[in-house]
Order: structure tokens, then C-alpha cells, then sequence
């Protein structure tokens, strides 16, 4: 194998690392904090508007954090594939779908603070991307099975 193969090889692989890292983070976080933090603080006995505030404290905190991981997650998909192919590929539409929703969220907590069904309706849209993010295939698996 030639220091090319091998640099290009071991450069996919850390991609493909960064993709999976990036991913698990952001879409997991989403899915912990609302499906098993808040409903076990309501379930320990929290006072509602505590659980509340930890809600409204947490979730823009991960929503900027999922959209700065999507954001990376973008990027990788760039290299990988290009600007030429990227918007043909699901997974560049989802990144789009998550950057879209994150910002959408942000404007509303910030113009709109009193629709908070609309901020939950986008977090969760938002975590049902991350979702089908997930079950995508890793962009970066085809460029090590051609290195080798």
C-alpha cells in the first residue's frame, strides 16, 4: 500500500470516527433529555416549574450544540463527497432539515418565547431528524472499502 492509500485511508477512518462522535452526541443528548431526564425529575417528585426550568435551561443549550455537531457533520460530508453530489445524498438533506430546525427554534425562543408548543414541535422534529440521521449509512465507509 502506498503512503497515499494509507494517509487517505487513515484520514476516512478519523472522519468517520468524527461522524459517529459528532452524531452520538447531539442526537443522543436530544432523545436523553427528553425522553429519560425531565420525565425522571417529574417522576422523582420535582416541583413542575423546577422540572420546567431545567427544561428551558438545557434543551436551547443542546439544540445550539446539536446544530454546531451537524454543522461538523456537514462539513465532513462535503469532503467526502463534494458540493456537485451533496445535495442529491439524504443525509446532507437531513443536516439541512437539523441546521434549519436549530435556527428555527433559536428565533422562536428569542422573538417568540411564549409558543412553547412550537419550540417543543421543532425540538422534537429536530430529534426525529437526528434519528434518521442515524440509521444513514456513514458517508466515509465507502472510501476505506476503495482503499482497500
Amino acid at each position: 500500500m502506498s503512503k497515499s492509500a494509507t494517509s487517505e485511508s487513515s484520514l476516512s477512518r478519523a472522519g468517520a470516527i468524527a461522524w459517529q462522535l459528532a452524531q452520538t452526541l447531539w442526537v443522543g443528548g436530544l432523545w436523553l433529555l427528553h425522553f429519560v431526564m425531565l420525565p425522571a425529575l417529574e417522576r422523582i417528585g420535582l416541583a413542575p416549574l423546577l422540572v420546567d426550568e431545567v427544561a428551558a435551561t438545557l434543551r436551547p443549550l443542546l439544540v445550539v450544540f446539536a446544530g454546531f455537531c451537524a454543522l461538523l457533520q456537514a462539513l465532513l460530508l462535503i469532503q467526502h463527497a463534494g458540493l456537485a453530489r451533496l445535495w442529491r445524498d439524504a443525509r446532507a438533506q437531513l443536516l439541512a432539515a437539523v441546521l434549519a430546525l436549530a435556527a428555527l427554534f433559536l428565533l422562536m425562543r428569542f422573538w417568540m418565547p411564549e409558543a412553547l408548543y412550537w419550540q417543543n414541535f421543532s425540538y422534537l422534529l429536530l430529534a426525529f431528524c437526528g434519528l434518521l440521521l442515524v440509521i444513514q449509512p456513514l458517508p466515509l465507509r465507502r472510501l476505506e472499502s476503495r482503499a482497500r
